[in-house]
């Protein structure tokens, strides 16, 4: 039996996040894959897959908002969990990142490992491996990336909180 291969991954997400963090901006595949750090040919695959899965159109250009908002809200910790690591140097993530952390008061920090980051946290693994330099040249997806990750590692009340704010974003951007 051949491996099926229209199953999302990560990159998926973080593709789809990036589209949307680009508003009404123009964008190709050879732009997306450097600013993401990819491939233009793991740029492809991945919008066949999101095509595949309905969340974006036939065209491969504009992101189903309604249909990627039900999955990262209700789908997304249960096809990519995280369980934090242990402390590292790194950029802040979750709800220790903006736009959450201006939401919510927590002691707690959660990081993407990264040398040269200012902030000591637990780890959490990104989606993909090019999500620290795609977030230090894009805020908005930064913030997006932030609050995915808070749906994946947080408690109740961040997630609540998360899903409200990347439906604010996703929805009625």
């Amino acid at each position: 039996m051949g491996q099926v291969k229209n199953n999302l991954k990560p990159q998926d997400v973080v593709i789809l996040l990036k589209i949307i963090a680009l508003g009404e901006k123009e964008w190709f595949h050879h732009t997306l894959a450097e600013e993401l750090g990819m491939s233009q040919s793991e740029v492809s695959q991945s919008l066949n897959r999101s095509k595949y899965a309905g969340l974006i159109d036939d065209s491969r250009k504009k992101v189903n908002r309604i249909a990627f908002n039900e999955f990262i809200s209700h789908g997304l910790s249960y096809v990519f969990p995280q369980h934090p690591g242990p402390i590292v140097r790194g950029m802040l993530t979750a709800h220790s990142a903006k736009p959450l952390n201006q939401i919510i008061n927590a002691t707690d920090k959660y990081v993407w490992a990264y040398a040269k980051g200012n902030e000591k946290g637990q780890a959490v693994e990104p989606l993909y491996n090019t999500v620290v330099p795609a977030s230090i040249k894009d805020n908005k997806l930064y913030e997006l990336l932030a609050m995915v990750d808070a749906l994946r590692v947080g408690r109740v009340r961040e997630k609540e909180i998360a899903k409200k704010e990347l439906e604010k974003r996703i929805l009625h951007a």
